[in-house]
């Protein structure tokens, strides 16, 4: 209770560095099932064994620090202040004890009042602080002196009450404020500490982890030296006061108080205990569930492609009944812990005044009194108030213990003194450089697999301005070879020499800043075009920027940009697409003006078009500087000054290309694999390339700048989609209360059982008023045995009242949680369900990214049960608290019932406001920090980016002027939260004094019985007390009420594409494969005002392969999301054998549809499921997989592995290299017989070993089917029936390979640029 439990999991069989797929790993063929299968069984158990030394990593993680080592980074100034704070925490502890001394005593003036008028009785209660006794040892109520008690009562509570208010400000204002000094110095020094680490300390460990760091555990090492150490050490200094003056007052009646604590502590620990197993248990379920919802979410094309919307419901739901289990049986024992609690609570009450009553009765002989009224009404209170401050303190404990460990994984980084220290000043700084590179004798491998060697004895020398390409397979070391260039890492054996010095001797900045490096995927940051090319050069003018961009030929298309070079970019570049993102780091890496530029694949994820542009700008940006090239298309390189060879991290071939390719070695094979095809057309095109270069470019470069948006959309990255315009009101509005409990009307059983609870629960604050002032009451009786009579009675009331509030306590917090869950799996179900009803263009809305989407399903369903039954539950007991409160005060003494009354809304106000000021307040520091920590999280995420523009102490800087207004803020705060803390602390020592001033009044002069005065206050101010608690803690009504909307909004939608119930196609009605588009126009809804097909008419042919090629943005890859209904055309028809898509339903439509993408999206499953998956309308049967994978050419890899199709593949497939996924992807569209084959550019990604494997694959599965294609590389698909060129969303050009080649035409242009 009152924990937080974070639950960590970690995916199993995941590689710690993801370099090593790439770099490390051949890609498997069938043709050495041997060795695939030696390959797959040692790839799992390496992670495996790394999976195993991460978990005992974490069970033997570092120590906590002690807990003084937490302000390490306090000023002297900053101890001073933190030395004042404690003291006046241990000041304000004693204050409320003191205010129950006063009540205590005040009571025997009540009571003394009372026994006056009994002559037989002897009134000895002479121990009173307020009043002078007379002769004969009693007050009387009619002498001056019982007001002057009165007085001096209310006067010193009043007093006590400002004391606390000043106390309070200054404990809680200096701690925070020396906290968030403190806290700023880390957060600086962490991101420098950070930044500065080494790339092989990156490799070992998460950058998310990093990230995480900087703002959650941050925020745990605050809590652990703020206000919660002020609050901490007052509630200890509480109960130490309170539990004193109880054994000074009556230490008999402290022990018989005392006795009920063990009971009472022991079943709270054991509920707790249960609550935190079950809390766990029930995390990891919702984690289950939440892992499958961002899977389907992120694949949603796949899981509608394949008809799966069905399936994953009830595997989203099904995957909820643990969690929906497991938190029904956690309110269970959160309804028998309160239950206990109250039972036992009243139980002590009763105990505690029975035999109270008794002392005070054997006391009444006594000359000196050992014990008075008030002797027990100080000792029920002390020892109530240290129970419920010892209670509140044991979770600034946990919190003590939480900043410990934060600040060990910290202060670890802080204090690691890296290897290569990026941001060290030490080394040479040449004033010049030549730019000669070389590799001597250098031995490798990865600080993250330091068993597996990737460099063994390389020598290889670069030449002053000599251009040198290195080739070879993945995992040969290439790549590598750049990292250690920019001493990213540092050989094991070897040297690496620029100018004929050691790197290791110079200084890293100064070496990095005269590199420049131009990556396959190149890191943009979330800024303008003109700051992201500034980034490699800060001092760079917006001349020299510009000219970088005209060197890297960008210059074109970012003037034709609205905002131009002050156009944002986006989030890692997203609003570009690559061929613009590359030229744009091109630029980047030429305007530090480097005497070494590294190329490492800059162009093997580009199309056509924008392969030629970048490789000239390319070309253009190598002329007079020592560069070194990565490439695996091998038409890029031909014209280089030397190619190396590489294989098994060694150097075994090295020449020009013509000299490579007269040797017929490892270099001509490469060559072969990927031109095997193109030698035939050479002789036609070489006369025609060159007469119209000039032209090509320039019309290239024209269709390369139409928008991206189209492009990211159609190959799947909803990251740099624009806003889609959702109907209806705005999501941030509130829903309607009465809609809202509508949600929850199916669990009007709970909810009422939970009412009634709760009705239960509020009265009992009233009745403990009544039965503790008519408790008191009892005592002015003159005759003991009546009053031994009366407390007998009054404590049997006391446990019956305990039994029933525990009664209403358990209903009231099982049933109302039994109705939320039930609500909030039902919600989750519902809207899950709802959002794979919806269109791909709802998707394509940044509002609904998948971790947005993910988020709403968890947050918003579970905020809304804080709006119905547990809200309902916590209005109810409102109501019955004041209701009943204020009707016994007016009933007992209306005079004092309202002057009480006027001090409940702001008794209430003031203990509601804390609680709220401190949930703001973390909600501010939550918020006020993202700027800030974006820069950090960008940066550390792209650390090898930023470490290569030597960017630290630029992040650093920006980092640390983005904390400066939240910083500045956060002080101000400080002193509010101070004031407005002790406010509230303030409030009962004004309302406890004013109201029982007048309640003495009436007394004195109107004879009220002075038991009525504790009803009334009591009812009142003490209830009142603990509804602000209760309330203020409750779930936020407003975000329960926004999250409603949001739920209802969604569950009310309708897709603009409606889906239909499953009704496969019977044989008789399957499609033949005839598809045709007739003068089909579309733009995607979220760029309405860009058409992406104009007029688009094309006709295939049953049987027939149609590819489709053209550049970037022309409407290739919408042509088949419109086929498959992704989207629907603007006007126009597509007709599947005559019929018009739009009127077939869906499911009948894609079932005829098998789709092969460029990256496929497999499933956490195991492999017969995922290629099962392929037809969700019935049962596959294992013969059908088998079938399937025969089909594709993966049955053989499959076999050999240890589990067979049982071996469960990972998130998104990430066991299987890119082409055994792509082959299990085909085994998946072949296992539901398709009429009609979807290829979108399934081969681009590969390398040429692999590509060849899955091409064949292709040419076997699309015989006999209608199949249209994409590709990039046009010597794919020379074997077409009929090849289309596209532009501008029309068919300009159609043919065969050879037709089209002798048109001269757009045709011919693409394949001359592939042909170089």
């Amino acid at each position: 209770m009152g924990q937080k439990y974070k639950i960590s999991q970690e995916t199993d069989l995941k590689i710690g560095n993801s370099k090593l797929s790439e770099s490390h790993l051949k890609i498997i063929d069938d043709s050495d099932d041997e060795k695939s299968k030696s390959f797959f069984v040692n790839w799992r158990n390496s992670k495996l064994e790394s999976s195993n030394k991460k978990k005992n990593k974490k069970e033997g993680s570092l120590p906590p620090v002690s807990y003084f080592k937490l302000f390490r980074f306090a000023s002297t100034w900053d101890l001073l202040w933190i030395g004042v704070a404690l003291a006046a925490a241990m000041a304000t502890g004693a204050l409320m004890p003191l205010l129950i001394v006063l009540y205590g005593e005040f009571t025997n003036v009540l009571v003394d009042g009372a026994l006056e008028a009994s002559p037989n009785v002897t009134r000895q209660y002479n121990s009173n602080i307020f009043i002078t006794f007379d002769e004969k040892g009693a007050p009387s109520s009619d002498d001056p002196d019982f007001m002057t008690a009165v007085a001096t009562f209310g006067i010193s509570c009043c007093g006590l009450g400002l004391l606390q208010m000043i106390l309070d400000y200054i404990f809680v204002a200096c701690l925070n404020f020396t906290s968030e000094k403190q806290i700023l110095s880390i957060r600086q020094a962490y991101l420098r500490a950070v930044l500065r680490q080494d790339i092989g300390y990156y490799d070992t460990n998460q950058t998310g982890d990093f990230a995480s760091r900087l703002t959650e555990d941050l925020k745990k090492l605050q809590d652990g030296i703020n206000e919660k150490l002020g609050m901490f050490i007052f509630q200890l200094f509480s109960f130490i006061f309170s539990i004193v003056l109880a054994f000074l007052f009556g230490w008999k009646l402290t022990l018989v108080v005392l006795s009920s604590m063990p009971l009472l502590i022991a079943s709270t620990a054991l509920v707790t205990k249960m609550q935190a197993s079950l809390t766990e248990r029930e995390l990891k379920a919702y984690a289950s569930a939440g892992a499958v919802c961002e899977e389907v979410l992120t694949a949603v094309r796949t899981v509608m492609a394949f008809g799966g919307e069905e399936k994953e419901t009830k595997r989203y739901a099904q995957n909820l009944i643990p969690a929906r289990k497991t938190a029904m049986k956690r309110g269970v024992y959160t309804g028998i812990g309160n239950g206990v609690m109250w039972c036992v609570t009243f139980a002590s009450y009763a105990l505690a005044f029975w035999y109270g009553v008794t002392l005070v009765l054997e006391s009444r002989l006594m000359e000196e009194p050992e014990y008075t009224p008030g002797s027990m009404a100080i000792v029920f209170f002390c020892v109530l108030y240290a129970a419920t401050v010892i209670g509140q303190a044991a979770p600034y404990l946990e919190a003590f213990s939480m900043a410990r460990g934060a600040a060990a994984m910290i202060f670890s980084v802080i204090d690691r003194t890296p290897q290569i220290d990026s941001l060290s000043e030490k080394g040479l700084k040449p004033s010049s450089i030549m730019g000669e590179i070389k590799f001597l004798g250098v031995n490798f491998s990865y600080p993250s697999r330091k068993e597996v060697p990737v460099l063994k004895g390389l020598d290889l020398k670069v030449n002053r301005g000599e251009t040198v390409a290195l080739v070879g397979t993945s995992g040969c070391g290439k790549s590598t070879c750049l990292q250690l260039v920019q001493r990213f890492y540092d050989p094991d054996e070897g040297l690496i020499e620029v100018d004929e010095v050691d790197i290791k001797e110079l200084n890293i900045s100064w070496l990095r800043s005269n590199i420049g490096v131009v990556g396959q995927e190149p890191v943009l940051f979330d800024a303008t075009i003109a700051e992201n090319i500034r980034y490699g050069n800060p001092n760079a003018t917006f001349e020299e920027i510009r000219f970088a961009a005209k060197e890297s030929q960008a210059d074109d298309f970012i003037m034709k940009l609205p905002s131009k070079y002050d156009t944002l970019v986006g989030d890692r570049g997203a609003q570009l697409s690559g061929g613009q993102k590359q030229r744009i780091a091109i630029a980047r890496a030429l305007v530090k003006k480097p005497a070494i530029l590294l190329l490492d694949e800059a162009t093997s994820a580009l199309d056509t078009s924008s392969e030629a542009q970048v490789q000239q700008a390319l070309d253009q940006a190598s002329n007079g500087r020592t560069t070194i090239v990565v490439a695996h298309r091998l038409s890029t390189v031909k014209g280089v000054d030397r190619i190396v060879v590489f294989e098994g991290g060694k150097v075994v071939e090295e020449g020009t290309h013509n000299d490579l390719m007269a040797k017929g070695g490892a270099y001509y094979n490469l060559v072969a694999t990927q031109t095997e095809h193109q030698a035939s057309d050479q002789s036609i095109l070489s006369e025609a390339v060159k007469r119209e270069e000039n032209e090509v470019d320039e019309k290239e470069r024209k269709a390369i700048a139409f928008s991206r948006q189209e492009s990211i959309l159609e190959n799947n990255k909803e990251e740099g989609t624009l806003g889609y315009p959702i109907e209806g009101d705005p999501e941030d509005v509130e829903a309607p209360v009465l809609a809202i409990l509508k949600l929850n009307k199916r669990e009007w059983k709970e909810i009422t059982f939970g009412c009634i609870g709760a009705f239960i629960v509020g009265c009992s604050m009233p009745v403990f008023a009544v039965l503790f002032g008519d408790v008191y009451g009892v005592l002015s009786l003159p005759n003991p045995e009546d009053v031994r009579e009366g407390t007998d009675y009054f404590s049997l009331m006391f446990l019956l009242v305990g039994v029933v509030t525990g009664v209403g306590a358990y209903l009231q917090m099982d049933m109302l949680n039994r109705a939320g869950v039930k609500m909030t799996m039902r919600l989750r179900e519902e809207c899950f369900a709802a959002m794979l009803r919806q269109e791909i263009a709802w998707f394509d809305d940044p509002k609904n990214s998948t971790g947005a989407l993910c988020a709403r399903l968890s947050g918003d369903a579970a905020s809304v049960q804080g709006a119905t039954g547990s809200r309902v539950g916590t209005a109810v007991q409102t109501f019955a608290t004041l209701a009943l409160g204020l009707g016994l005060a007016l009933f007992f003494s209306w005079k004092l019932g309202l002057v009480t009354a006027a001090f409940v809304p702001i008794v209430f106000f003031a203990v509601y406001l804390e609680a709220r000021i401190l949930r703001m307040q973390n909600a501010f520091a939550k918020t006020s920090l993202e700027r800030a920590s974006k820069v950090a999280t960008e940066a550390i995420g792209n650390i090898r980016t930023v470490a290569g523009l030597v960017r630290e102490r630029a992040v650093i800087e920006e980092y640390s002027n983005l904390l400066k207004a939240p910083h500045a803020k956060a002080m101000r705060t400080a002193h509010i939260r101070g004031l407005v803390f002790g406010f509230g602390q303030t409030m009962p020592f004004f309302a406890y004094g004013i109201s029982l001033y007048y309640g003495g009044w009436l007394v004195h002069y109107e004879k009220l019985p002075y038991e009525n005065i504790i009803k009334v206050t009591e009812a009142l101010i003490y209830g009142t007390m603990m509804l602000g608690q209760a309330l203020a803690f409750a779930p936020d009504f407003n975000q329960a009420k926004v999250a409603a909307n949001k739920i209802m909004r969604l569950l009310a939608r309708q897709p603009k594409i409606f889906h239909t119930s499953h009704d496969p196609l019977s044989e008789k009605s399957a499609a033949i494969g005839d598809v045709n588009y007739n003068n089909v126009e579309f733009a995607y809804p979220s760029r309405p005002n860009v058409r992406v097909l104009g007029g688009m008419s094309l006709q295939v042919k049953p049987g027939q392969t149609v590819a489709l090629v053209g550049a970037s943005g022309c409407g290739k890859s919408t042509c088949l999301q419109l086929l498959q209904r992704l989207y629907d055309p603007l006007s126009g028809t597509i007709k599947l054998d005559e019929m018009e898509v739009s009127n077939l339903p869906i499911t009948r439509l894609r079932a005829q549809l098998g789709v092969v993408s460029q990256e496929p999206v497999l499933f956490d499953r195991s492999l017969a499921e995922n290629i099962k998956y392929g037809d969700n309308a019935r049962e596959v049967s294992m013969g059908e997989v088998l079938e399937a994978a025969k089909q594709a050419n993966i049955h053989n890899f499959i076999s050999s592995l240890p589990n067979g199709y049982e071996t469960r593949l990972g998130e998104r497939g990430a066991q299987l290299s890119g082409g055994q996924k792509q082959r299990v992807a085909i085994a998946r569209a072949l296992v539901r017989n398709p009429r009609v084959l979807l290829l979108d550019e399934a081969t681009s990604a590969l390398d040429a070993e692999s590509e060849k494997v899955v091409q064949a694959t292709l040419d076997d599965a699309r015989r006999g089917r209608t199949c249209i294609t994409i590709a990039h590389r046009l010597s794919t698909i020379r074997d077409s029936d009929m090849i289309c060129v596209v532009e501008k969303g029309r068919v300009v050009e159609s043919g065969t390979h050879s037709q089209l080649l002798a048109l001269n035409g757009a045709y011919r242009r693409l394949h001359a640029f592939q042909e170089g």
